[in-house]
């Protein structure tokens, strides 16, 4: 794609690198194939090349966002379907996070708008505040699919249909601190503990802890440990997620130069897109860059760490048929597509692919609140390509996805950390 930006605008390191991602797009249209939103609405402006036209105007001409591409940019789901389809590796992660950002600066939303995003990214990154937004989600969860008909409150409705009928307790491997290893120790790794996850769901971090340490692992949770930035980064909420960030990466720099660590576990997946990238992210930052690209070599996805350990073959610990699940942070964003699956038939499960298993379930980090209706249409296509592989259990190594698919079938849902735990000596997973 041709590009005309002047001198002066290549001078900011953000457009500059927009620059060489469009000038990368051939115009092919192999994307609007794969990309969610088309599917859908069939209009090219919600497809990956539309945006880009879009982006491009605006950057290119120096623009504030307008009601138009804002409109667009929204409805993108950051799936990262379109990345993993273009042949002429065009990294849109990076330029529609850029163009999230410019939005942010430039565009003036309505209220309810504003306060709707302010909220998130005020509560969801931060535990006891999320917990405490949860006790009166719960008492309002029942009243969710009325409020979500009245005028305006749609999103309301979506997030209060999304809680749990009440928070989950503070876990033991939620707080910084150490977690030996069983008999002679192998290695040592930082457990991101994250935000949303443990209020949701601490049976995750707490099997992973469980398997690892059993392993000859040694687990620790450093100081700052929390959430990654994710949710504000995906909101063009750049002075917030990168404040974030700082501390997570603050906390394990410390833990490297003291007693080292061999890897950063994490174990949602939408997480581990984010802090891999982020020595991108800080490669202006004079007193981060170094600090942030140390940090993203080290990290793992949990499958990702296991799969380097060769686990035994071992019998499963009940016959189960297992629909896997693969968010499109996994398979998108980190290119971790048979990881996963290898591990749980390597444990005994009898594991099935879903059918568009490169599709979105709707999740999306924020978008299953700030896309209700968009977001509802995917969850329903999910799982109705679940339903055909008749599994009985699904798995999947996101939090978000747990929480989306949750809402709307009663096969149980767990991680597959839980699984695997299970499976090498551990608890049953709750619910199964």
């Amino acid at each position: 794609m041709q590009t005309s930006f002047t001198l002066a605008q290549l001078a900011d390191p953000d457009t500059r690198e927009s620059e060489k991602i469009l000038r990368t797009c051939v115009h092919c249209g192999f994307c609007t194939a794969t990309c969610p939103t088309y599917l859908l609405l069939g209009d090219e402006l919600d497809s990956p090349r539309g945006r880009i036209y879009l982006i491009k105007d605006m950057l290119e001409g120096g623009k504030p966002a307008n009601d138009e591409v804002v409109k667009h940019v929204d409805r993108c789901l950051s799936c990262l379907s379109c990345m993993t389809t273009c042949p002429s590796g065009v990294h849109y992660m990076h330029l529609v996070d850029h163009a999230r950002a410019h939005i942010e600066e430039t565009y003036r939303r309505p209220f309810a708008d504003r306060v709707m995003r302010s909220l998130i990214a005020h509560v969801l990154p931060h535990r006891n505040r999320f917990r405490m937004a949860l006790v009166g989600a719960a008492a309002a969860r029942p009243f969710a699919r009325t409020i979500g008909k009245l005028p305006g409150l749609a999103r309301i409705g979506a997030m209060l249909a999304l809680a749990p009928r009440f928070p989950s307790g503070r876990s033991a491997v939620e707080a910084p601190g150490r977690f030996a290893a069983e008999g002679e120790r192998r290695c040592r790794v930082a457990l991101l503990s994250g935000c949303v996850q443990p209020v949701l769901d601490p049976a995750i971090n707490e099997a992973t802890v469980r398997l690892l340490t059993r392993l000859g692992i040694e687990v620790v949770v450093a100081e700052g440990d929390g959430c990654c930035g994710s949710l504000a980064h995906h909101m063009g909420r750049e002075a917030d997620s990168h404040a974030t960030a700082k501390r997570a990466i603050d906390g394990w720099i410390a833990e490297m130069d003291g007693e080292g660590l061999d890897a950063i576990i994490i174990t949602a997946s939408g997480c581990g897109t984010t802090i891999k990238d982020y020595g991108f992210m800080f490669r202006e930052d004079p007193a981060y860059a170094d600090k942030a690209a140390r940090v993203s070599a080290i990290a793992r996805d949990v499958t990702e760490y296991l799969d380097t350990l060769k686990l035994d073959r071992v019998a499963p610990p009940e016959p189960l048929t297992v629909a896997y699940h693969s968010a499109c942070s996994m398979q998108h964003g980190q290119q971790i597509k048979t990881t996963p699956k290898t591990l749980l038939t390597r444990a005994g499960f009898t594991v099935r692919d879903v059918p568009e298993g490169h599709i979105c379930c709707g999740s999306a980090g924020t978008y299953n609140m700030l896309q209700p209706e968009l977001s509802q249409r995917l969850k329903a296509r999910k799982l109705a390509n679940i339903a055909k592989v008749t599994p009985d259990i699904i798995a999947t190594g996101n939090i978000g996805c747990m929480t989306q698919l949750a809402s709307g079938t009663a096969t149980p849902i767990v991680h597959t950390v839980e699984l695997l735990d299970w499976a090498y000596g551990g608890p049953k997973p709750e619910g199964l």
